[in-house]
């Protein structure tokens, strides 16, 4: 037999196991097997991965509480776009939507507070990555992501979408800020 020639016998399962064959199997099982358990470990152990909850909205309900939370706790507006920035209160809900290809209102959170915050997108999925924290989360149309934050550092960081949304992809990038107060 060569690479050349197919095998004389088709059926190759019922050929003979090399040694080391068989070693890279048991090596590629015992692997998988690590793996398989190490995620879950990691997840509630290693608090590398954040456990949100995930509701089914409807764009126009979603979008009118986040416009409720926006006209209740703006504090200042930024850019050109008159961009809303929202100071709500610790312990509240907060709402940001994810629409063609902004990111809407700007939060300002306090640090050591805890936040419910929710996500939604208006067309198309979006990623929602908070750079430098390296916080990752899918926001999917007419699905309500939340998950519960507690800043840790104050400063201004960086939201961008990081799933491919269409020709202005490149300009989808907010901020979110958190004071020490």
């Amino acid at each position: 037999m060569s690479a050349i020639h197919p095998p004389a016998r088709r059926l190759w399962w019922k050929q003979p196991l090399d040694r080391v064959e068989g070693t890279w199997i048991a090596i590629a099982f015992v692997w998988c097997l690590f793996m398989f358990f190490m995620m879950p470990y990691w997840h509630v152990f290693g608090k590398q991965n954040l456990s949100n909850e995930a509701y089914r909205t409807a764009p126009e309900a979603y979008s009118k509480k986040a416009q409720a939370m926006v006209d209740k706790y703006t504090v200042r507006t930024e850019s050109d776009q008159k961009i809303p920035v929202v100071h709500p209160p610790a312990g509240s809900d907060v709402y940001l939507v994810a629409r063609l290809w902004s990111w809407w209102p700007i939060l300002e959170l306090e640090k050591g507070k805890s936040y419910r915050l929710h996500l939604s997108a208006m067309d198309y999925m979006h990623g929602f990555s908070l750079q430098p924290a390296n916080i990752n989360l899918q926001v999917i149309p007419g699905y309500e992501m939340v998950v519960n934050v507690t800043p840790n550092q104050d400063g201004a960081f960086s939201i961008v979408c990081n799933e491919y949304c269409g020709i202005g992809h490149h300009t989808m990038v907010s901020r979110l800020y958190v004071v020490n107060k």
